[in-house]
C-alpha cells in the first residue's frame, strides 16, 4: 500500500499543531511565567500541554505505523479529542475562555475550529483512500 496519502497529510498536520500549539500559545508570561498564576493553575497548564503533545504523537504514531481503518480512526480521534477538550471547556461553571482583562469570548476558536476541520477532510479523504485500495486488492486476488 502507498504510504502517500493526503488524507493522512492533513490529520497530521492538526497532529502537529496539537503538540507543538500549547508550548507556542501558553510557555510565555500570560501562563506558565504568570507570577499571579498560584501553583495549581500552573500544574494543570502542564498538564494541559503535556497532554496535546502526548496526543499529538500518538495520533502521527497510528496514521503512519500502518496504513490502516483502525490507524485512520485511531489517529483521527486522537487529533481531534485536544480540541473538542478545550471547546467542552467552557461548558464548565465560571468558565472563560480568557483571563481579565481579557474581552474576547473564544480567541481559540481560530485555532480548534479548523483543526477540526481539517481533521475531518483528511479522515473522509484517507477513508476513500482505504476503501479504494482495499476493493483493489480484493479484486486481483487470485482465487485458491
Amino acid at each position: 500500500m502507498s504510504r502517500k496519502s493526503l488524507g493522512r497529510a492533513l490529520i497530521s498536520l492538526t497532529s502537529l499543531v496539537t503538540a507543538v500549539g500549547p508550548y507556542r500559545a501558553d510557555w510565555n508570561e500570560t501562563h506558565v511565567h504568570n507570577p499571579a498564576w498560584p501553583p495549581h493553575a500552573k500544574f494543570h497548564n502542564g498538564q494541559t500541554m503535556s497532554l496535546g503533545l502526548a496526543l499529538g504523537v500518538t495520533s502521527l504514531w497510528q496514521l503512519w505505523r500502518a496504513p490502516t481503518r483502525a490507524g485512520l480512526d485511531a489517529g483521527a480521534a486522537l487529533a481531534s479529542l485536544y480540541w473538542l477538550t478545550q471547546i467542552s471547556a467552557l461548558a464548565y461553571p465560571g468558565s472563560k475562555a480568557v483571563d481579565p482583562p481579557g474581552e474576547a469570548r473564544f480567541p481559540q476558536a481560530k485555532v480548534a475550529f479548523p483543526a477540526l476541520a481539517v481533521t475531518a477532510l483528511g479522515y473522509v479523504l484517507e477513508r476513500r483512500r482505504l476503501t479504494k485500495l482495499t476493493a483493489g486488492s480484493t479484486a486481483t486476488a487470485s482465487p485458491r
